[in-house]
């Protein structure tokens, strides 16, 4: 069984399709078509199915796959044993995280550890709705939920609180809630009810039942600007919100808890530029913990 083979199968598994699967690996469409035939003829049984918008696993090739990852763990584990990665950090490192925590606490730190590995190339993206680590789509994930599923390792990061918030401007024209009940009386700012990525961010149920949005925003960040702008009332982040000196919290209200997570692939766990980019985030949050509650 070859190596290559092995590497042609897991990119066309990661990516759903045999052309995506060559734009990654830098190889033809015929050559993945051949190495995926190889395989599945050194296997004797059919790894996919071949659809109109791409390619699946077949139950075997759900099965292999397994396999396939554990054999690429310990070709990664050997590869940085035997390179001796570790004096010069070096390559690329994709974070994926909410918008909330990437963009308003992450991207404003992350340059420390650019400038103190300069071989070392960071990537911040946001996490999609759908979103897979096994998938390579990132290599390190910030989720607002442990995984239950899959050969990942998950850490605690932090709590963070939630709270309703208005502008200044908005208080000063309508008034404030004194209740839950009289929210409904309100212009509420919220999210895209279909785009939200995971069941726990639904916040506005915890509020009140019938939580109507007539501003709805698919972006923490932007909602914060909605907010901020006097669109009216929003559930927002406390360490975004109390960097704005125009937004008012709603006193005698509910606050939220919820908790972020550091997560990444278990194939990646030895290579020391993962280790060094985790910790770093996990280091950056432990010293600012107040933030966050």
């Amino acid at each position: 069984m070859n190596w290559d083979d092995i590497r042609v199968f897991l990119a066309v598994a990661r990516s759903g399709q045999i052309l995506g699967a060559a734009k990654r690996l830098g190889l033809n469409h015929a050559t993945v078509s051949r190495r995926i035939a190889s395989l599945e003829e050194a296997l004797n049984t059919k790894l996919f199915r071949r659809l109109t918008t791409g390619s699946e696993t077949t139950p075997a090739g759900d099965k292999f796959l397994i396999v396939a990852e554990r054999m690429e763990a310990e070709m990664i584990a050997a590869r940085a044993d035997i390179s001796g990665e570790g004096d010069e950090i070096s390559g690329t490192v994709r974070i994926g995280a909410p918008d909330g925590f990437g963009v308003a606490f992450l991207a404003r730190r992350l340059g420390i550890l650019a400038t103190s590995y300069p071989e070392l190339s960071i990537q911040l993206v946001p996490v999609p709705k759908s979103f897979s680590l096994s998938r390579r789509e990132a290599d390190i994930a910030i989720t607002v939920e442990r995984p239950t599923e899959g050969r990942l390792v998950a850490s605690k990061l932090v709590d963070y609180s939630l709270g309703l918030y208005a502008s200044k401007s908005y208080f000063e024209a309508y008034g404030l809630p004194q209740n839950a009940a009289d929210l409904s009386r309100h212009r509420l700012v919220g999210y895209v009810p279909d785009l939200i990525a995971s069941a726990s961010l639904d916040y506005s149920g915890e509020f009140m039942s019938d939580w109507q949005t007539k501003f709805s925003i698919s972006s923490a960040l932007g909602q914060v600007e909605a907010v901020r702008a006097g669109a009216g009332i929003g559930i927002l982040h406390a360490f975004i919100a109390r960097d704005h000196a125009e937004l008012v919290a709603l006193a005698g209200m509910p606050t939220i808890r919820r908790a972020y997570w550091l997560v990444y692939h278990d194939s990646v766990r030895r290579l020391r530029r993962i280790q060094i980019v985790a910790q770093f985030i996990a280091s950056a949050v432990e010293k600012e913990r107040a933030l966050f509650l």
